[in-house]
């Protein structure tokens, strides 16, 4: 059978998961009275990626077209999920990389097509949203280009075709149209397919041999190992040598073999080399692992997964609301859940830490937060420190994370932003006026300076600038980082807070919490309009008395309070300050509850 396995890769946002979804319809792969034929984003499952709009996690899926099967891998957009990226990438002979129209190429897109050109892919561009009314395609093909020369590792790679689409409608042309309402489906980006991306370069009648790319688990077969066979073939019953990336062998049985059909898993008699391929009956099979004959067996290479860039202590709840609310609560089993996220999330690294914490180290904020989010749905309860900078030791010094931010903002807020930026020691690369009355500006940063830098651009540009980051380096550390939020306002008395109690808050700063809210002693309550921390009463009730002022009966008119989501409350942390994740409430809070002791601790 006639197979071609293609990637596809994109900046979050540019419509990746929307083309395979015309994809998927297109080719007849659901019946049309089926769910899913009305659905969109089909391939983001999880509700996390529905709900921010982003692929987190890797999928496959694979559709026909004429004689030949496509196997179709969607691929995160975001560097913090790079580790998938990098994987997944190894499992495919092709890359369409879909790219705005209006937006052009951005940090996500550098960072997933330098890791395709870099292990050989075949890249094919689909220039998406061409009806866009600021669509600037002739400019986006000439920055695409650009970014191609930079990245390219042969010169076969500067050679790639470009389509244009509108995802969304499941619309495709060789050429750009001049009308994007005319008629079309996409059989261009099928053909590109036939055409430009390779047949799997592999070996039917050697040993078989493959490399665990990714895991699965399901409450029947237990774990599900996916990967491409790089050759041989494979059945039911075979006996095969399990080879660990330490180097050591255990003989297993594989139970049964998968293919995808649509977003399907089907049981198959035999699969060959060049497909990719879901087994069963490998209990012990880590990522990064081989699987190979068992007269034969020889080690694929391992994948190199770049390293973490940002850590924070994760662990029990120790706030007086501790075990109220979460149905897991204790320290063993949030460690026995990380262990079982570590078997999947290559990414992701653990160690244990002081006072019975475990320290989760990450490719960054959104990696380590949608981990929080998923425990915190589970149903977990814990409590979460500051996102703190990993550093490396080179040549006896000490060397940190530096990245590439990218911002675009409304054009009269570039000043602000520029100040901010500046404020937290990065330079200014690049500044670049878009056609929308929007500014790209383009800065290098130290990691430990993009800390809680979201929430401020969002509030410095009314909720307006759009903000990507992509590693670059380690160098040495730079200069101190002035702190740069103000002091928090902190309930000194347990109880429920009241409007009038609030009121009082209210007029020192930013609320955090509506009435009857239920508080304790060294909650956090909100933002200080000034430097340093504020304790403050947020239960008490007026005074009555028998005199009436004219205004005593008037209601108190609180303005409505800021409620921050998970990220936003990471970024809001210091030093001395906990997280408090329940799967009802979030709550911010001081290590140190009592006053006393805070003020002895700062002695």
């Amino acid at each position: 059978m006639n197979l071609r396995n293609v990637a596809i890769i994109a900046h979050v946002d540019h419509g990746k998961t929307t083309l395979v979804d015309g994809l998927l319809k297109q080719s007849k792969t659901f019946r049309e009275n089926e769910a899913a034929f009305s659905q969109t984003l089909i391939m983001d499952s999880n509700d996390q990626e529905r709900e921010r709009g982003i692929t987190i996690l890797s999928k496959n899926t694979a559709v026909k077209y004429g004689e030949t099967k496509i196997n179709i891998i969607d691929t995160p957009g975001h560097a913090d999920f790079g580790g998938e990226v990098e994987r997944i990438l190894n499992m495919a002979d092709g890359a369409i990389l879909v790219v705005d129209a209006q937006e052009g190429p951005m940090p996500q897109t550098k960072f997933v097509l330098k890791k395709a050109l870099e292990i050989g892919l075949k890249p094919i561009v689909v220039i998406n949203k061409i009806d866009k009314p600021n669509s600037r395609i002739d400019e986006v093909i000439s920055k695409t280009s650009d970014l191609f020369l930079d990245l390219a590792t042969n010169t076969d790679q500067l050679d790639f075709p470009v389509y244009y689409a509108v995802g969304r409608d499941g619309k495709a042309w060789n050429e750009m149209p001049e009308n994007s309402d005319e008629i079309a489906d996409l059989t261009p980006v099928f053909d590109a397919i036939l055409n430009h991306v390779p047949a799997p370069d592999v070996a039917h009648d050697e040993p078989f041999q493959m490399l665990v790319t990714s895991l699965d688990r399901d409450s029947f077969q237990g774990k599900h190992v996916i990967g491409r066979i790089k050759r041989g073939f494979i059945k039911p019953g075979t006996t095969i040598t399990l080879i660990k990336k330490d180097g050591t062998t255990e003989q297993s049985r594989i139970d049964k073999v998968y293919v995808s059909q649509g977003l399907k898993k089907i049981e198959i008699e035999e699969a060959n080399a060049g497909e990719i391929v879901s087994l069963t009956g490998v209990r012990n099979a880590s990522i990064g692992d081989t699987i190979a004959d068992s007269q034969n067996p020889e080690a694929l290479p391992t994948i190199e997964i770049e390293e973490p860039t940002l850590k924070m202590s994760v662990g029990a709840n120790t706030s007086p609301f501790a075990g109220k609310e979460g149905q897991f609560v204790t320290s063993r089993q949030i460690l026995e859940r990380i262990n079982k996220e570590l078997e999947t999330n290559v990414s992701l690294k653990m160690e244990m830490g002081g006072e019975g914490n475990y320290i989760l180290s990450g490719r960054g904020e959104l990696h380590l937060s949608v981990f929080i989010e998923n425990l915190r749905r589970e149903g977990f309860e814990l409590q979460v420190g500051k996102p703190q900078v990993i550093t490396k030791i080179v040549s006896g010094k000490e060397n940190e994370p530096i990245e590439e931010l990218t911002i675009d903002v409304a054009t009269e807020h570039v000043g602000a932003v520029t100040s901010e930026v500046g404020r937290r020691k990065g330079n200014l690369l690049a500044q670049e006026e878009n056609a929308d009355s929007t500014t790209r500006l383009m800065f290098e940063i130290s990691t430990r300076g993009l800390l809680g830098l979201r929430n401020q651009l969002l509030t410095l540009s009314r909720g307006t600038a759009i903000m990507n980051s992509l590693f670059l380096r380690f160098q040495p550390v730079g200069a101190p980082i002035p702190r740069l939020r103000n002091g928090a306002l902190i309930a000194s008395e347990p109880g429920k807070a009241v409007a009038y109690g609030l009121n009082n808050a209210q007029a020192r700063g930013t609320v955090f919490i509506n009435p009857q809210t239920q508080v304790y002693e060294g909650m956090i309550v909100g933002l200080n309009a000034r430097e340093g921390d504020l304790e403050i009463n947020v239960t008490k009730e007026k005074k009555l008395t028998n005199v009436r002022a004219s205004s005593s009966d008037e209601a108190i008119a609180l303005t409505p309070p800021t409620v921050l989501s998970l990220e936003q409350s990471l970024d809001f942390l210091e030093d001395d300050e906990l997280l408090e994740v329940t799967p009802k409430y979030l709550r911010l809070r001081k290590r140190l509850l009592n006053a006393t002791a805070r003020s002895r601790a700062r002695k």
